[in-house]
């Protein structure tokens, strides 16, 4: 059954929605740092894909939903697995020699990727004037905070952010490759099942290959994180965000990810203590406004679409 039309406008309940996602998956790189001091990255990469498919698995048979497609769709559900997967697997392997505030703003090249890939990729998503300017501002401000490093950095850092900046890559191939796939062919559920149900072999496979030992410490804030992570993050925030992008203009809805690196960079001074550099503070204002105007649109308005909701 094919999914509606997705809506050009963002409407309050929309609004609510993503300001609530990206203070949840700004948080989330501070949980994944915790959950990193007693269980190996890659290997608790899978096991929140893993506890995520079966809470969305469990949603499916609640509500007589098939778990899998028997044609191309399944195919593009691999492809969108193989995606996430990798993306997760740079992300929390990167975060062992890199600061989640970094992290964050480094991952945060996504909605760039979204928005270039679209003028190519996606009808109606072309480069204007305010996302070619978007682009050049948020690029300074990630080169700001890739060259000023703090004062504790070990060289070793570049390698964490290499891996962030070719998540926020895949990340952003992951959204281009849904919208154009899978959008209006498949209900939300089976997006989001099929991203963490066929992540999970690409991530136990890297896991294997570069973590030789699982599980260091268990304690009661490291089971806390994997379960922000799991259920908080993986299962509802993603499901959440995969019926928004099914429903509303997916440059709308990326205008607003650009709260994610703020929440993200506060989360980790309050919770983990990093520093707050120079460079942050000139390059997280940059890339937020790089990524609201990357996104931002003037929308023609219609009798419809102009009594239900403002422009962004």
């Amino acid at each position: 059954m094919n999914a509606p039309e997705s809506k050009d406008y963002l409407d309050l309940k929309a609004i609510l929605a993503i300001l609530i996602l990206t203070l949840l998956w700004g948080a989330n790189y501070s949980a994944i740092k915790i959950s990193n001091e007693g269980i190996a990255p890659v290997f608790a990469s899978t096991l929140r894909s893993l506890i995520a498919s079966i809470c969305g698995a469990i949603y499916c048979i609640k509500k007589r939903e098939p778990l899998f497609h028997t044609d191309i769709r399944l195919f593009h559900g691999f492809v969108v697995g193989l995606l996430f997967g990798l993306e997760f697997a740079c992300i929390y392997f990167g975060m062992l020699f890199t600061d989640s505030a970094r992290s964050v703003v480094f991952v945060y090249l996504s909605p760039f990727v979204v928005a270039v890939g679209a003028h190519f990729f996606l009808k109606g998503d072309r480069l204007t004037f305010s996302k070619t300017v978007g682009l050049i501002i948020a690029f300074g401000g990630i080169l700001f905070v890739f060259y000023g490093k703090p004062k504790t950095a070990k060289p070793s850092m570049l390698i964490g952010d290499l891996l962030e900046i070719a998540a926020g890559v895949l990340w952003g191939a992951t959204t281009l490759y849904i919208k154009r796939f899978m959008a209006e062919k498949v209900q939300p559920i089976h997006t989001f099942l099929y991203q963490l149900f066929f992540s999970i072999p690409i991530l136990f496979v890297v896991s294997l290959i570069l973590e030789p030992h699982w599980i260091y410490r268990i304690d009661s804030a490291i089971l806390t994180s994997i379960f922000y992570q799991s259920v908080i993050v993986a299962f509802i925030s993603y499901f959440v965000w995969f019926r928004l992008i099914h429903q509303y203009s997916v440059s709308r809805l990326s205008a607003f990810t650009f709260f994610t690196p703020i929440f993200g960079v506060l989360s980790g001074i309050l919770f983990l203590g990093e520093e707050f550099t120079f460079s942050l503070m000139v390059g997280l204002p940059l890339v937020s406004i790089g990524i609201f105007l990357v996104n931002w649109r003037k929308k023609v308005p219609t009798p419809m679409s102009s009594s239900v909701s403002s422009n962004l």
